[in-house]
């Protein structure tokens, strides 16, 4: 579901400030900028003085009416080529490509995953490569990891990827170490690799197969009048939620901030389990509803937990909204689109 919606230009104050030295006056390339994180990404940039020019599949007219006339658009496939020129100028790239899925499409439909993602990702780095960009953001995920309670950065390669996630896990590792690879052999060291943690807001996915939980919760919540809904799981699982404007920021800050090919987590800090998250959720939006967990469907992998302690040492991170607030944003962006 992707109504027209005007400009979330509620960015604070300070944040435009503190972004304005770095991006006024300088060409960024958005790859995957209609995307949830895309466009409040390209909207703080553009407020804080940059040329953006962000990509996507939507048609002109639709990407036009989803990120505003002051936002330059080119529709892209990346799997499939990026054009001669596209990044030709262009001080700052960021990859924001993906394919969203709910609990259990990385085992499903593997290769719909696996494959575009490793075009798109060798694709956009050869490209910002030949065009010798000075900085290239490359977004990874919290699915590169083994289980853990905890993951840290240095224990992405200590074993297989979470086993729920593990091919698409794969693949998100491959495009980490292409940012390495050229750098060893080419001496290109502009990419920087962040590692979010599950990222929620306005502008997600709204589709039953492909949504997210918490999209996915309100919308069980929002589209029945029965007196109880029915969550996938047992309610265990733990997991890090982080809020997508505060995303758009922190990967403003970590473009220009981290060491090359050093990889980043972005967490909350802190974990909640999927029972007390749909509390929270059932709290804001149907506090009267009874929620009803089945332990026969896939719960996901137990824990999904980051350390941010790199993150604060290196760029003073902080999480910026709390949970409460960021799902009460983003039910408003729901019921908009009603």
């Amino acid at each position: 579901m992707n109504k027209p919606v005007d400009k979330d230009s509620s960015f604070p104050e300070w944040m435009v400030a503190e972004l304005t030295p770095k991006f006024s006056g300088k060409d960024v390339v958005i790859a995957g900028g209609t995307g949830m994180i895309g466009r409040q990404l390209a909207w703080l940039l553009a407020e804080s003085g940059a040329r953006v020019l962000a990509t996507g599949l939507e048609d002109f007219a639709n990407a036009q009416q989803l990120l505003g006339r002051e936002i330059d658009y080119a529709q892209i496939d990346f799997t499939v080529a990026v054009p001669p020129g596209l990044l030709s100028g262009a001080e700052f790239v960021f990859n924001l490509l993906g394919t969203k899925g709910s609990v259990g499409i990385g085992e499903t439909k593997v290769a719909s995953y696996l494959v575009p993602m490793l075009r798109y990702q060798s694709n956009l780095i050869e490209a910002a490569h030949k065009a010798d960009v000075a900085r290239f953001l490359f977004v990874s995920s919290v699915n590169v990891y083994p289980q853990s309670e905890l993951h840290f950065e240095d224990n992405a390669w200590s074993g297989l990827p979470l086993q729920n996630d593990r091919i698409p896990g794969i693949g998100k590792r491959v495009g980490e170490i292409l940012g390495l690879a050229y750098e060893l052999e080419y001496g290109w060291d502009a990419t920087r690799i962040v590692r979010p943690a599950n990222v929620y807001g306005a502008f997600d996915v709204i589709d039953p197969v492909r949504s997210q939980v918490i999209p996915s919760l309100m919308m069980k919540f929002l589209s029945t009048s029965a007196e109880s809904i029915e969550v996938w799981g047992d309610g265990t699982a733990v997991r890090d939620f982080v809020y997508s404007k505060d995303m758009a920021y922190w990967f403003s800050r970590a473009i220009t901030e981290l060491p090359p090919n050093f990889p980043t987590n972005l967490g909350s800090g802190q974990g909640i389990s999927i029972r007390e998250l749909a509390c929270q959720i059932r709290d804001v939006v149907a506090p009267s509803k009874e929620i009803l967990f089945n332990a026969s469907r896939p719960t996901g992998d137990p824990v999904r937990l980051l350390d941010v302690t790199r993150a604060v040492e290196l760029m003073g991170y902080r999480p910026i909204t709390t949970l409460k607030v960021g799902i009460t944003e983003t039910l408003d962006w729901i019921s908009s689109l009603a």
